[in-house]
């Protein structure tokens, strides 16, 4: 058999051939989508704040723990997530102004005048072992009866949703409902998953 002279192969069509494969695995390939959370963190106190920010009652604080199993137990009893968003939306507005629930304080607050404002934290705690999938759903339900509050008072108040409120009118709204969450370090209370 007769070689060819030089002995050379056209190699424009490998680039073609490298430029297609690599369109197809960028098509192909799943990209994992990041979920999380998106928090605004809270002003710091001014400096002559007089309050002692360590004393607050006990009935003034809704504990919400997550154990490594993925179980909810909200006050110290075993619940369902499906009503977390109701109990936190009770605790929260206390609208009976019962004495196991939050306390009430009288404020000036713009568009409500002296309106009675809940002192109620939440206190949100988990295990290191808790999936990060729970711990979003208990975040979204503790936000949700938050975000409920404010557009039922939205509505009741001003005849829109909170998010179609204008600055002046949302803050008065977020100054009676604020989303105040406190998150615990995780601990390894209910072992190692």
């Amino acid at each position: 058999m007769p070689r060819r002279p030089g002995g050379t192969y056209s190699a424009a069509s490998m680039a073609d051939i490298a430029f297609l494969l690599l369109i197809f695995f960028l098509v192909a390939t799943t990209m994992d989508v990041d979920s999380g959370l998106s928090r605004k963190l809270p002003p710091m106190p001014p400096p002559d704040s007089q309050e002692n920010q360590n004393e607050i009652k006990e009935r003034n604080i809704f504990v919400v723990l997550i154990n490594s199993g993925d179980q909810l137990m909200v006050e110290g009893l075993p619940m369902n997530i499906h009503k977390l968003r109701g109990e936190a939306k009770e605790f929260l507005a206390n609208p009976s102004n019962k004495g196991n629930l939050p306390e009430k304080t009288l404020k000036d607050i713009p568009y409500f005048g002296q309106i009675a404002v809940t002192k109620g934290i939440i206190s949100l705690q988990n295990d290191r072992g808790t999936s990060y999938g729970m711990y979003i759903k208990v975040q979204n339900e503790l936000a949700a009866a938050v975000n409920e509050l404010r557009n039922e008072l939205s509505q009741q108040k001003f005849g829109k949703k909170f998010d179609d409120l204008n600055k002046e009118q949302a803050d008065a709204v977020s100054d009676i409902f604020p989303q105040i969450i406190s998150e615990a370090e995780p601990k390894n209370i209910g072992g190692n998953r």
